[in-house]
């Protein structure tokens, strides 16, 4: 059995940014009372994060906004039409990108075999002098520059399967190669950006793989693509960790969202992740936690993951029979194939 960590902290409920908001500190609380059941509670080693220094957020972001955001400490504001501030919501966002930091170094110190920093604010929509789509600081963004400004690794893979395009994530490494953006997402959907030709430019080009889907896909479409695209991908990027953004609003009953992803859907492509981790960076896997608005869908889609990485999976031999012999014919698929031929193995 692996050694699977969580990195959680209550303060992360603190950020609340109203009772309507889909965003809520319910969503994370329905995961922390399901890891307090007899069930699961000794089954996880508890990480507790350390609060990310503003020079560290300062990899990813600009010192203008950091300091817009600090200044917001104990207040309410509102950022943009979706992204609200409360008064607990500076110290969630900089301990949220402190569970990545935690993390990480629990993996590369060996404490952890994997491990799922369990945070919100969300991130993946931050953007370097702005925050977005209820996202205030790019936390897996900021996990992959303190990997190689703070531990030295040289190659990066961020997988994003989030419902929603990672803006934020893409642009801060658009124009590099030692980080790859791997992104499956709903197209055309919010934030607009993630159409199959944004690939990099410059020194990055070919490091931005973005796989843009219609509304409808589900289990057989995701696993086709990570096994059909992103294995061969990572295999020849040859990553040192891999950081994955999950969002879990592809769930099939997600109120913001139109695709149709199971639970046993997202163990499964946990699965895949965690055999490529072994075989190209020595297990070394992170997931953090992003989007997900239907608490029972997003509870039960997080513990499926976290028991996937704990080596007990839920996956029903006969369903796991099917989704390993699974491939599904997508246009998008054969698409983003001919485009990348000219950059990876495909």
């Amino acid at each position: 059995m692996k050694k699977t960590g969580v990195i959680l902290d209550e303060r992360f409920l603190n950020h609340d940014p109203g009772p309507f908001h889909v965003e809520s500190p319910e969503r994370l609380r329905v995961i922390y009372q399901r890891l307090e059941e007899p069930e699961f509670r000794d089954r996880f080693k508890k990480l507790f994060p350390r609060m990310a220094r503003e020079e560290e957020l300062c990899w990813n972001h600009t010192p203008e906004y950091v300091r817009r955001i600090a200044s917001l400490a104990g207040k309410e504001a509102e950022l943009d039409p979706d992204t609200r501030v409360s008064p607990g919501t500076w110290e969630a966002a900089v301990l949220a990108v402190g569970a990545v930091f935690t993390g990480i170094d629990a993996i590369l110190n060996k404490h952890i075999h994997n491990g799922f920093a369990l945070v919100r604010p969300p991130g993946h929509h931050a953007e370097a002098n702005r925050a977005m789509g209820f996202c205030i600081f790019n936390n897996v963004a900021l996990g992959a520059h303190y990997a190689r400004e703070a531990r030295s690794l040289s190659r990066i893979l961020i997988i994003d399967w989030d419902l929603h395009h990672g803006n934020g994530t893409q642009w801060s490494f658009y124009d590099r190669d030692d980080v790859l953006y791997f992104s499956t997402h709903q197209f055309p959907y919010y934030p607009g950006s993630g159409s199959l030709k944004e690939i990099g430019r410059g020194q990055g080009e070919g490091f931005t793989v973005n796989v843009p889907l219609p509304a409808g896909c589900g289990d057989g479409e995701y696993l086709t693509i990570f096994k059909e695209i992103l294995v061969p991908v990572a295999r020849a990027f040859k990553p040192e960790l891999i950081l994955v953004s999950a969002g879990f609003d592809p769930y099939y009953a997600d109120p913001l969202g139109g695709m149709m992803v199971t639970p046993v859907g997202f163990a499964y492509l946990t699965r895949i992740l965690m055999e490529l981790a072994d075989e190209v960076c020595q297990g070394r896997l992170l997931l953090c936690l992003e989007g997900g608005y239907n608490l029972a869908g997003l509870r039960d889609s997080t513990m499926a993951c976290l028991l996937e990485l704990l080596g007990e999976s839920l996956i029903p031999p006969e369903k796991e029979k099917e989704l390993k012999a699974c491939q599904v014919s997508l246009p998008i698929i054969e698409e983003v194939k001919r485009l990348h031929r000219a950059y990876w193995p495909l």
